[in-house]
């Protein structure tokens, strides 16, 4: 089977939130607090973002059949430091994510954010996603230093989204170091740039997996999922080898049973996108852990020449390899009913 006859479902799409959507739609008593955004963003550059209708025409373009959607706007409230207030903004966030994928519920499948504040409260948020047709929840990436992955603040989270079988995926540029008011891109001479888009990313995305696998928590919730998103793969290897190496030698006192590699291929999953090196990985390393994504519809998307990438970057490696990437593993993860391919 060619990779261009294959069928396409993206791990990792956007919505494009109207941008008032939380003026119009939080608690009286929090709407003062309501984050503000302009109605034109760097996102906001198709129609499909907002209107399910005109994304199955532009998915169709696109070749591809059904998309996991995440948020845009509601990326950035991740990095709220009131409680109550990242709460609401979810819910308000969930609910319209909820009404935009009825439109097409056997093509598009969103994702919940989940505030981690009150752990409590994310319990009933998760409950409240499962019910509303979520396929799975969305963490911080970069949690308060207090809230760390490795303590056990999250553990009734974890039973509870191992319980209702809801993947939970850590998405890139969420959390502390992306709060409103900590420096980005903006205002960095290049090297500075770079080390952020870079170094900064891979650093905040390996520390939180490591916290997860290393405290125990998947060896505690041997059936939950852990979905690392837009952060690519071809890392994933080599960063695996080393911490294997460390924990081999027996110096670290862990309740692990096994090596943080076995633990990733057994409950772990990634995204990718531009990573033209993983194509040497594949086949001997990911290829029931890793999952094609075309990022629709921000800047980085492959849209609307997502085969032609895909021909380029993976057309040489086995048909079982590509079907695997491509929409098997996804479809397997979330539990996706069967997709037919979606009419041009």
């Amino acid at each position: 089977m060619n990779a261009i006859a294959n069928l396409l479902i993206s791990s990792d799409s956007h919505v494009i939130e109207p941008f008032d959507l939380w003026k119009k739609r939080m608690p009286q008593a929090l709407r003062d607090q309501a984050p503000v955004y302009k109605e034109q963003t760097v996102f906001q550059g198709r129609e499909g973002g907002t209107d399910p209708v005109a994304r199955m025409l532009e998915m169709a373009m696109d070749g591809v059949s059904a998309e996991v959607l995440y948020p845009s706007l509601a990326l950035d409230q991740f990095g709220l430091s009131d409680a109550q207030l990242q709460e609401a903004c979810f819910a308000v966030y969930n609910d319209w994510l909820s009404e935009y994928c009825s439109h097409s519920p056997d093509r598009l499948y969103g994702i919940g954010c989940i505030s981690a504040y009150r752990i409590d409260n994310a319990v009933k948020e998760a409950e409240r996603c499962k019910k509303a047709g979520m396929r799975g929840a969305m963490l911080w990436q970069v949690p308060p230093k207090e809230l760390s992955f490795a303590s056990k603040h999250y553990d009734p989270f974890w039973a509870a989204a191992q319980d209702l079988e809801l993947p939970v995926s850590l998405h890139i540029l969420t959390g502390m170091a992306y709060a409103p008011g900590v420096v980005g891109q903006e205002g960095r001479d290049a090297p500075s740039r770079l080390v952020y888009s870079v170094n900064e990313k891979l650093l905040h995305i390996s520390t939180g997996l490591i916290h997860i696998i290393s405290s125990g928590v998947l060896e505690r919730f041997p059936r939950l999922k852990i979905v690392l998103v837009e952060t690519e793969v071809s890392w994933l290897p080599f960063v695996m080898a080393q911490w294997d190496k460390y924990c081999a030698r027996g110096s670290y006192d862990s309740t692990m049973t096994m090596l943080p590699s076995e633990y990733f291929r057994r409950q772990g999953y990634a995204t990718f996108l531009h990573d033209p090196h993983a194509r040497l990985l594949f086949g001997e390393w990911g290829t029931h852990n890793c999952m094609w994504s075309n990022d629709f519809p921000h800047r980085n998307s492959t849209w609307p020449k997502s085969r032609e990438v895909i021909a380029r970057e993976l057309s040489a490696l086995p048909a079982a390899t590509q079907s695997r990437l491509l929409h098997e593993n996804v479809t397997q993860l979330y539990n996706l009913p069967a997709v037919t391919p979606l009419a041009a």
